[in-house]
């Protein structure tokens, strides 16, 4: 419990006595005294309500101090303590944490359109040119407009069958480069990293890196992003005292600024050569596609050049970081895990054949793979907390108050190691979702990677397309062993996207006699 209000008494007090005649100490004094009165108006409010239980906090910081880097395993253990939904004192603001089925369908379904907005970082703001992209525009005309922007037309099946091609082209680049290493340690993550980033920035404009850049420019744009994505997961007094915000404390609004040129000189480059052409471009990729969007119009809600960039930085930071992370998982329990990797490639070699390459089309076919990205999916999810949401009123769920404005997190992480849900849960164990029962729609609130309702991730489609595609053709080609004395760790550190403690360094041997399908 928190103590009761110390109530001061002045009568038959001097105040320039009291403190000193120092204006500053009196400020200080002023603005110590209304900070705490402000924070027991709101702690006495919220027990007028029934708010969720949670623990104590301090007063002015609430529970901000105590909370652990380790987000995702820190909210499940408090879950143990205070139940499926609990509240945090989050400076100014009330965070509430879910860690049920039960909750998480409320909240995501049931309530969906309430909890359709987002409590926008600072970072967020900086990273997207003012919150203009899908991740974080509010829900509304705009919000719709860019979904279908994203869904219906950039990420469709249509699309990206369009421009399989490219994601073919890089990929054999990823098998040469692999190829070169044979029988020498390579940092998995890093590669994927930058296989999935020239997927993307083919996809997007035509361009990606080459020859002897490759190596250097992928782990310094791998590194860029990490930046990006942590500073976007990183806990900011600007975001829990919002009158603080202007002064960006931690600096995390300026240092999100000196990053984002990186990718945006890139973006002004690409679309001013564009917008220069004076004949019809009949370039096939989603930078044309956008840019004859902006041209087109609506009166009502126009597609801007500001739109065009901040979908180009949700494809780039978003789309590169998430699905290398998601492989390098999948690679580091594949190895450990030998019989799930032979049973892998026994498949392949009966859909694929031996001496043949991976092809998309093969994908389809092969459900034993399906089910491993599911349960990597599963232990490892992109985002454990999904990205929290914001009610636009005040609404009851499970039993309890959620007042308006209160940041939501979903603890999809938990929920995903739940042992009255899940069978062994810590266990990598595919087979589990070889039934069909469990898919990516966000319906079954059991498991829900990519999570639901109208801010269900809008990257699925291209998601699973890139995972499947690329550990099937790493795992057809190669055979993956761990350095001599090195050991396969598959800890996890905690960001806004789930990353791997640790780099997977693993050395590749070819598994096809055929020397033409590494060239």
């Amino acid at each position: 419990m928190i103590p009761p209000l110390t109530i001061f008494s002045f009568e038959n007090t001097n105040l320039k006595d009291w403190y000193g005649g120092d204006n500053t100490t009196l400020v200080v004094a002023f603005f110590i005294i209304s900070a705490l009165t402000l924070f027991y108006i709101i702690y006495l409010k919220s027990n007028t309500q029934k708010l969720p239980p949670g623990p104590s906090g301090l007063p002015f910081f609430g529970n901000l101090l105590s909370l652990d880097p380790e987000l995702h395993t820190y909210f499940a253990g408090l879950a143990q303590t205070h139940g499926p939904i609990f509240k945090l004192r989050l400076g100014s603001k009330l965070g509430i944490v879910l860690t049920s089925p039960t909750t998480a369908r409320e909240v995501l379904k049931e309530y969906d359109t309430v909890f359709a907005n987002r409590d926008v970082p600072a970072a967020g703001r900086a990273a997207t040119y003012g919150g203009s992209d899908i991740v974080w525009t509010p829900y509304g005309p705009e919000w719709r407009m860019l979904r279908k922007v994203c869904v219906l037309k950039m990420l469709s099946n249509t699309t990206l069958d369009s421009v399989y091609d490219r994601r073919r082209a890089e990929v054999r680049k990823t098998v040469g480069y692999l190829h070169s290493r044979v029988g020498s340690p390579v940092n998995v993550g890093e590669q994927m990293f930058l296989t999935v980033l020239n997927v993307i920035t083919n996809m997007m404009w035509g361009a990606g890196v080459e020859g002897e850049e490759r190596e250097r420019l992928g782990a310094e744009f791998r590194e860029v992003v990490a930046e990006m994505v942590g500073l976007l997961g990183k806990p900011n007094v600007s975001d829990f005292f919002p009158g603080l915000a202007r002064f960006d404390l931690q600096g995390v609004v300026k240092d999100m600024n000196n990053l984002v040129p990186r990718f945006d000189g890139i973006f002004e480059k690409m679309i001013g050569e564009r917008v220069k052409k004076e004949e019809e471009n009949e370039s096939k990729d989603f930078l044309q596609f956008l840019l004859n969007l902006k041209e087109e119009g609506d009166s009502k809600t126009p597609f801007t050049n500001t739109h065009v960039k901040a979908l180009l930085m949700d494809m780039v930071v978003g789309g590169s970081d998430t699905s290398s992370n998601t492989i390098e998982f999948a690679m580091a329990e594949l190895i450990n895990n030998p019989e799930v990797m032979r049973k892998v490639q026994e498949e392949l070699e009966a859909v694929v054949g031996k001496d043949k390459l991976v092809e998309e089309s093969h994908i389809h076919k092969l459900p034993y793979l399906h089910a491993v990205m599911k349960e990597t999916l599963r232990l490892h999810p992109v985002l454990p907390l999904l990205v929290p949401h914001c009610p636009s009123e005040t609404t009851n769920v499970g039993g309890y108050t959620i007042p308006k404005g209160s940041r939501v997190f979903v603890n999809v992480w938990a929920i995903h190691r739940d042992p009255t849900i899940w069978d062994k849960p810590l266990e990598f164990d595919p087979t589990r979702f070889l039934d069909g029962k469990w898919d990516y729609s966000g319906n079954d609130f059991n498991y829900f990677p990519f999570g639901s309702g109208r801010r269900i991730c809008a990257g699925i489609a291209m998601a699973e397309r890139t995972v499947l595609y690329f550990i099937a053709t790493l795992v057809h080609l190669f055979h993956w062993s761990i350095p001599q004395g090195e050991n396969v760790e598959v800890l996890e550190k905690f960001s806004l996207v789930l990353k791997k403690k640790t780099p997977l360094l693993a050395i590749p041997t070819p598994r096809q006699s055929n020397p033409d399908l590494y060239k």
